[in-house]
Protein backbone atom coordinates (compact mmCIF):
# COMPACT_ATOMS: atom_id res chain seq x y z
CA UNK A 1 0.00 0.00 0.00
CA UNK A 2 1.21 3.40 -0.59
CA UNK A 3 0.93 6.81 0.54
CA UNK A 4 0.82 10.42 -0.94
CA UNK A 5 0.94 13.67 1.56
CA UNK A 6 -0.58 16.76 -0.02
CA UNK A 7 0.26 19.89 1.89
CA UNK A 8 -1.49 23.18 1.67
CA UNK A 9 -0.92 26.53 2.75
CA UNK A 10 -2.46 29.92 2.79
CA UNK A 11 -1.27 32.51 -0.18
CA UNK A 12 1.44 34.93 1.37
CA UNK A 13 -1.26 37.58 1.35
CA UNK A 14 -3.93 35.59 3.16
CA UNK A 15 -3.61 36.77 7.05
CA UNK A 16 -2.90 33.43 9.01
CA UNK A 17 -3.96 34.04 12.36
CA UNK A 18 -3.60 30.52 13.57
CA UNK A 19 -0.18 31.16 12.13
CA UNK A 20 0.45 34.46 14.94
CA UNK A 21 -1.13 32.68 17.50
CA UNK A 22 1.40 30.46 17.64
CA UNK A 23 4.41 32.61 16.49
CA UNK A 24 3.34 34.83 19.85
CA UNK A 25 3.77 31.70 21.86
CA UNK A 26 6.77 30.28 20.84
CA UNK A 27 9.02 32.61 22.42
CA UNK A 28 7.70 32.44 25.43
CA UNK A 29 7.71 28.68 25.71
CA UNK A 30 11.56 28.72 24.65
CA UNK A 31 11.95 28.82 21.15
CA UNK A 32 12.46 32.43 20.51
CA UNK A 33 14.89 31.49 17.57
CA UNK A 34 11.28 31.59 15.02
CA UNK A 35 10.57 34.51 13.89
CA UNK A 36 7.07 33.74 11.78
CA UNK A 37 4.45 30.67 11.42
CA UNK A 38 2.68 29.71 8.74
CA UNK A 39 -0.28 27.06 9.44
CA UNK A 40 -1.20 25.00 6.97
CA UNK A 41 -3.32 21.22 6.10
CA UNK A 42 -1.54 17.86 5.67
CA UNK A 43 -3.36 15.45 4.09
CA UNK A 44 -2.42 11.32 3.43
CA UNK A 45 -3.87 9.74 0.96
CA UNK A 46 -3.71 5.97 0.60
CA UNK A 47 -3.87 3.44 -2.54
CA UNK A 48 -3.80 0.33 -3.34
CA UNK A 49 -0.05 -0.79 -4.45
CA UNK A 50 3.49 1.58 -5.46
CA UNK A 51 2.13 4.90 -5.64
CA UNK A 52 3.27 5.95 -9.74
CA UNK A 53 2.99 9.42 -11.18
CA UNK A 54 -0.58 8.73 -12.59
CA UNK A 55 -1.41 8.33 -9.14
CA UNK A 56 0.96 11.59 -8.17
CA UNK A 57 -1.00 13.73 -10.89
CA UNK A 58 -4.23 12.42 -9.61
CA UNK A 59 -3.87 13.54 -6.19
CA UNK A 60 -2.19 16.65 -7.71
CA UNK A 61 -5.84 17.55 -9.14
CA UNK A 62 -7.47 16.51 -5.79
CA UNK A 63 -5.26 18.67 -4.32
CA UNK A 64 -6.33 21.43 -6.83
CA UNK A 65 -9.42 21.01 -6.96
CA UNK A 66 -11.03 19.36 -3.38
CA UNK A 67 -8.18 19.28 -0.73
CA UNK A 68 -7.84 23.34 -1.10
CA UNK A 69 -9.31 26.42 -1.98
CA UNK A 70 -7.38 27.86 -4.56
CA UNK A 71 -8.91 31.41 -3.75
CA UNK A 72 -6.83 31.40 -0.43
CA UNK A 73 -4.52 28.59 -0.47
CA UNK A 74 -1.85 27.03 -2.82
CA UNK A 75 -0.77 23.25 -3.21
CA UNK A 76 2.47 23.10 -1.99
CA UNK A 77 3.55 19.53 -2.53
CA UNK A 78 2.35 16.39 -3.58
CA UNK A 79 4.86 13.53 -3.03
CA UNK A 80 5.36 10.09 -2.38
CA UNK A 81 5.56 9.62 1.53
CA UNK A 82 7.76 6.62 1.09
CA UNK A 83 10.26 8.48 -1.47
CA UNK A 84 10.55 11.36 0.95
CA UNK A 85 11.15 9.31 4.13
CA UNK A 86 15.26 10.04 3.74
CA UNK A 87 14.36 13.42 4.80
CA UNK A 88 12.06 13.50 7.36
CA UNK A 89 12.80 14.82 10.52
CA UNK A 90 11.20 12.65 13.82
CA UNK A 91 9.94 13.55 16.68
CA UNK A 92 13.18 13.48 18.58
CA UNK A 93 14.65 16.08 16.22
CA UNK A 94 16.83 14.16 14.23
CA UNK A 95 16.95 13.08 10.67
CA UNK A 96 15.41 9.63 9.60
Amino acid sequence: MGRVVVEVMPKPEILDPQGKAVAGALPRLGFGQFTSVRQGKRFELEVEGDVTPEVLEAAAQAAATVLSNPVIEDVVRVADIEADAAATVTSTGTLA
